[in-house]
């Protein structure tokens, strides 16, 4: 049986959709493939029970069905950080390795996906991602998404913990803008250091959008038209808080974005409304008009209302759009089309003996 640990530099790298994509992948050839997250961080509770959501939703895609706690056996909870800076760290490398070979029973290749940064995320209980690999024996692969920059000395310095093991990396949302440095210098230079790069994956505005339903969920805010559109995806935004004449400028050279604009700003929101924006977010916790509503309604434009003041909310977005997850079936068809394009399966087919 094959081992494939699936790590990052950094958080929201990734992961979850490059193991779903490799998952799919082997699938698709005949293998039959198991998956694990050994730390679970992106939480919620069901019956009582602490869940990684990422891990429930790489389960269904891939057709699985495992016991959540066995396929995460260790879920990062607030009462769990408490108890081990209070007391210390349970062995969490032996429970770990316990579900691992439960999962592993007739399965030709494991995929086990990471969480955080995978020297750093969990060192504090020596179950890092470079700690768990190497206790599982695995492969490692590495994705390094860019956000400003690469984080290439951090792929040097796993390169030389990991040696042989590291199998290679993928460049993960790389702008148009940066692609010659990346094929002519930063690739040349893992080259020479001998870490393989088995992908490049351009940056795709859909897999960082979000829902107008989940945008609702994480502004706190009401969204009170354009219901049976709420599961429209949201891609950019643009803050109304100019003249109309200079937002119809800006709006003009975007693609539907969101627009966040005071309650009060009724001229900006009937321009945002003609125009089709994605939603339109209304700050203040300042309801629209009757015309802003009913026009809203005739175009099936989206309007959520939430409290805090444009700033603030359009703070919040920024963060959103750049660490959004993929916990979102209407984008996984488009990831993995994206992802399975633009990996060069033969490199890693080869690294396995596939």
């Amino acid at each position: 049986m094959k081992i494939l640990y699936i790590g990052s530099t950094s958080g929201y790298a990734g992961k979850t959709l490059i193991t779903i994509s490799m998952g799919l992948y082997f699938q698709s050839i005949g293998l039959k493939v198991g998956y694990m997250k050994p730390i679970g961080t992106s939480t919620s509770t069901i019956e009582n029970k602490h869940i990684d959501e990422d891990a429930v939703f790489t389960q269904k895609a891939l057709g699985l069905n495992y016991d959540p706690e066995i396929v995460t056996p260790v879920v990062v909870s607030r009462d769990l950080q408490l108890s081990v800076f209070k007391k210390g760290c349970p062995d969490f490398m032996a429970t770990i390795l316990k579900a691992f070979e439960i999962l592993k029973e007739d399965k030709d290749i494991m995929l086990v996906c990471g969480s955080g940064s995978f020297l750093h995320a969990g060192k504090y209980c020596n179950i890092a991602g470079i700690d768990v690999a190497k206790a599982l024996e695995a492969k490692v692969v590495l994705i390094d998404r860019f956000f400003t920059e690469f984080y290439y000395d951090y792929l040097l310095s796993a390169k030389e913990l990991l040696d042989d093991a590291l199998i290679g990396c993928i460049l993960n949302s790389v702008p148009d803008y940066i692609m010659d440095d990346v094929n002519n210098l930063l690739i040349p230079l893992l080259n020479r250091k001998q870490i393989d790069v088995l992908g490049i994956i351009p940056r795709d505005s859909i897999l960082y959008s979000i829902s107008v339903k989940n945008l609702a969920k994480r502004l706190k805010g009401n969204l009170i038209t354009g219901k049976n559109k709420q599961n429209n995806l949201v891609r950019e935004f643009i803050i109304g808080t100019m003249q109309v004449e200079n937002f119809m400028l800006h709006y003009q050279k975007r693609q539907k974005p969101a627009v966040i604009v005071g309650g009060d700003r009724s001229d900006i929101q009937l321009v945002a409304i003609e125009g089709k924006c994605s939603c339109l977010i209304l700050t203040g916790n300042i309801y629209p008009s009757e015309i802003i509503i009913t026009r809203a309604k005739e175009l099936e434009i989206p309007i959520i209302v939430v409290k805090e003041d444009t700033y603030t909310i359009a703070k919040k977005m920024e963060t959103i759009l750049n660490t959004m997850k993929l916990l979102d079936e209407t984008k996984l068809n488009h990831g993995y089309n994206l992802v399975k394009n633009h990996i060069n399966w033969t490199k890693i087919n080869k690294a396995f003996g596939i």
